[in-house]
C-alpha cells in the first residue's frame, strides 16, 4: 500500500506515524501550547526528530462538544502556520484536519499535501470534488452528525457492519470524484461509547475487507483515561497498548501526540513480522 504526496510514494508497508499539532486554544489534551512560531517550530522539530513522517494540523477542536469556529477564524489560524513550517521544513508532509473544503484548498496551496476530514465530506459537500481536483490523499474518518452533538448519536443495529457500508459509499463518492489516495479512520471516540470504541477495537480487522489503510488516532482520548479512572495526562501507557493492538490488527498509521513512543512501537511491530 502506498500514497502519493507531492510526488513522493510513501510506502504503507511498514506502518507510518502522524504527529499532532494542534493549533486551538481548546483541544482536549494540548490547547493552547502552541501560541508563537518559536513554539510551534520546536513542537514539528522535535516531532520530525522523533520519527514523524506526517504532521496533523488541526486548528478547529473536535473533542466533544467543542465550540464551533468560523471558517474566516479557521483559515486566520492555519494558513500562517502551514506556511510557517513548509517555510523551515520544505520536505515535510503535512496533513491539514479540517472537514471544509476552503480550508482544505488554501492550505494545500501554502505547502500542505493531504486532507484529514472527520466528516469523510458530510459536513461540506464540496469536499471530495475539491480534493479530487487538487490530487493528494484523503483521510475519511467514520462519524454521524457534527462534534457538537455527535455523542447523542450512538445508536446501532450492528456496527462494524455499518461503518464498512458507511466507508464502502464514501470509498465509491471519493473514487467517482477522482481521489486516488485513500485512508480511512475508525472515528475512536466519535459518535461512540466507551463500550463501542472497544468493539470496533475487537473487531478492527473487518475494516481490512475494504482494501483500504488504516489511520488510528487513539491519543490519550477519553476512551483510555476513563477506562483507567486517570487523565489525559496518564493516558500514554494506555495508548500505546491500544497502538499495538491497532497495528496487530492491521493498522498501517498511528495519528499520535507523543510520537517518540509511537515510532518504538512500531519498531516493535515490525521486528515481530520481519
Amino acid at each position: 500500500m502506498t500514497i502519493n504526496c507531492n510526488g513522493k510514494l510513501i510506502d504503507l508497508s511498514s506502518p507510518k506515524v502522524m504527529g499532532i499539532l494542534n493549533i486551538t486554544p481548546d483541544s482536549f489534551y494540548d490547547g493552547g501550547k502552541y501560541k508563537n512560531e518559536s513554539e510551534i517550530l520546536s513542537r514539528v522539530e522535535k516531532m520530525l526528530q522523533d520519527g514523524a513522517h506526517f504532521i496533523d494540523l488541526g486548528a478547529y477542536s473536535s473533542r466533544p462538544g467543542a465550540r464551533a469556529v468560523s471558517v474566516q477564524e479557521e483559515l486566520k489560524r492555519s494558513i500562517p502556520v502551514t506556511e510557517l513550517i513548509i517555510k523551515h521544513f520544505p520536505e515535510i508532509h503535512i496533513s491539514i484536519d479540517t472537514f471544509r473544503s476552503v480550508v482544505a484548498e488554501e492550505n494545500i496551496k501554502a505547502g500542505a499535501s493531504i486532507v484529514n476530514d472527520i466528516s469523510a465530506g458530510s459536513l461540506d459537500k464540496e469536499m471530495m470534488q475539491t480534493v479530487g481536483r487538487l490530487q493528494v490523499p484523503y483521510i475519511m474518518m467514520h462519524m454521524k452528525h457534527t462534534p457538537q452533538d455527535m455523542q447523542k448519536h450512538t445508536d446501532y443495529e450492528d456496527l462494524l457492519k455499518e461503518m464498512i457500508f458507511y466507508f464502502s459509499e464514501k470509498v465509491s463518492e471519493a473514487r467517482f470524484h477522482g481521489i486516488n489516495d485513500l485512508m480511512i479512520d475508525p472515528g475512536f471516540g466519535f459518535a461512540k461509547t466507551l463500550e463501542q470504541n472497544y468493539e470496533v477495537l475487537q473487531k478492527l480487522e473487518l475494516l481490512n475487507i475494504l482494501d483500504i489503510p488504516v489511520l488510528i488516532g487513539v491519543s490519550r482520548k477519553s476512551m483510555i483515561y476513563k477506562l483507567l479512572e486517570t487523565t489525559p495526562e496518564e493516558a500514554l501507557n494506555g495508548t500505546s497498548v491500544i497502538n499495538t493492538i491497532s497495528l496487530m490488527k492491521g493498522a498501517r498509521m498511528l495519528r499520535v501526540h507523543d510520537v517518540k513512543e509511537a515510532v518504538e512501537t512500531v519498531k516493535i511491530f515490525n521486528q515481530m513480522n520481519a
